[in-house]
């Protein structure tokens, strides 16, 4: 699990150091240069963050799981595998490499960003309430946070998918700022934090 947070930080200190740029650009050019889109690349990139943190901490804990250091949840032992790694781990089963490839190919397309699935993608190794948990972490009631978790993630589907364009002007694009951006950040960096305290 360490793993995983040591490299969500050093992903969303990334993100950081793009907003920073931001900021240097914009004290030193006009209105002119629309900088919005570095704005844009780093709320993609924080959301990006946690996704990766969240598949991190899933392939940590289910193989921790397999080995027994963690208690098998019934998601886990619903995971499929193919028949070519039950093979290969009757065949060698204190390799546990194999297990983790097939975390991987079978996570691999998956995303972990709204609350719903980060939730699920949790019990494949833990049964814990994970919102509750954060909620406790944040003091914030987990419904809201689940909330401001779903509408960042909207907000990173609009930019990622639709190019940001509110569909209500034509051909403008919906507003960004600073302030905005930087709030996302901190709120998805507080809810990882909370994520490796209930998961660890």
């Amino acid at each position: 699990m360490q793993a995983a947070i040591d490299q969500f930080r050093v992903n969303i200190r990334y993100v950081r150091n793009m907003g920073a740029l931001h900021k240097a650009l914009n004290a030193q050019t006009t209105n002119a240069l629309d900088l919005s889109d570095i704005l844009r690349a780093e709320l993609v990139m924080a959301v990006s963050a946690l996704d990766k943190y969240i598949h991190d901490i899933v392939r940590y804990g289910m193989l921790e799981a397999y080995i027994g250091k963690r208690s098998r949840t019934k998601k886990f032992l619903q995971f499929s595998i193919t028949l070519g790694s039950v093979q290969v781990g009757i065949s060698a089963p204190t390799n546990i490499n194999w297990l983790e490839e097939e975390i991987r190919n079978r996570h691999g397309w998956l995303s972990f960003q709204r609350a719903d699935k980060i939730s699920d993608a949790i019990h494949l190794f833990s049964d814990i309430n994970i919102w509750a948990e954060v909620a406790k972490c944040i003091g914030k009631n987990a419904e809201d946070i689940k909330t401001q978790q779903n509408l960042i993630v909207d907000r990173r589907n609009c930019i990622a998918h639709e190019a940001d364009i509110d569909p209500s002007y034509t051909g403008s694009r919906w507003t960004i700022n600073d302030a905005m951006v930087d709030e996302a950040i901190d709120f998805i960096e507080r809810v990882a934090e909370a994520i490796y305290i209930a998961c660890k």
